[in-house]
């Protein structure tokens, strides 16, 4: 019997370079586990839409016929209700966690700051998307807290959007607060697009890539995987 699909679910965006980054992870995914039908879907702004992804598969007889592994850094609505809803009356489709928390991406956040040369002692400003979900809020704050056991000076939390310290309230604390080593942005997004872009705007003295691509990635996204399917 042939392997159950893998349905990396990102959030969507209009911007052309971040679905063609999505599409990239997925096809180093691809190459990663190569006996198995890895597929796209997203919850918003654009399609292939998870709901239609799902209606498309056909169930197996027994066991799993599809792993939705949710291309998000942090649990949040998108997960606990536009994912779940999807799979919802499906038992053969079942929904992985999302990539974060995890340490590896705190991995890739530190590269990502060794290659725009922020100082040790900088202040880091970890910037999400945002989401008013508390669940979201709490694995951010793991994350941050793993940031913070990793790197030499101080990190703050700014948020992208909709949640408040905005990216912008944020590098004005650390700067008024007397944090003259430095303040860097850290994107802690998966792919470029408009938050990213904002992150450009926030008055930081250097702000890091987007998270994508790496090879952590690749991992976490195949490990959610094999997880799922091993139940």
């Amino acid at each position: 019997m042939s392997a159950p699909i893998l349905i990396g679910c990102a959030h969507g965006t209009r911007s052309e370079a971040g679905q063609a980054t999505i599409r990239a992870l997925l096809d180093d995914v691809r190459g990663a586990l190569p006996d198995v039908d890895v597929r796209e879907a997203y919850v918003d702004v654009h399609g292939p839409t998870l709901d239609d992804v799902v209606a498309g598969i056909e169930p197996r007889g027994d066991g799993i016929s599809a792993v939705v592994v949710p291309l998000l850094l942090a649990g949040g609505y998108h997960v606990y209700h536009d994912i779940a809803q999807a799979v919802k009356g499906r038992g053969d489709v079942i929904a992985a966690p999302p990539l974060g928390p995890d340490a590896r991406l705190v991995r890739v956040v530190l590269e990502r700051l060794e290659a725009v040369g922020a100082s040790k002692a900088a202040t880091v400003v970890l910037a999400p998307a945002g989401s008013s979900d508390p669940r979201s809020t709490a694995d951010t704050e793991r994350t941050a807290d793993m940031l913070r056991a990793a790197w030499g000076g101080p990190v703050r939390i700014g948020y992208a959007a909709g949640m408040h310290p905005s990216v912008p309230d944020a590098v004005a604390d650390a700067k008024a607060f007397g944090e003259e080593e430095g303040v860097v942005v850290a994107s802690f997004l998966l792919a470029p697009g408009v938050f990213q872009e904002r992150l450009g705007e926030s008055g930081a003295d250097s702000v890091t890539d987007p998270l994508s691509p790496h090879r952590h990635l690749v991992e976490i996204v195949a490990e959610r995987y094999r997880r799922a399917c091993d139940g």
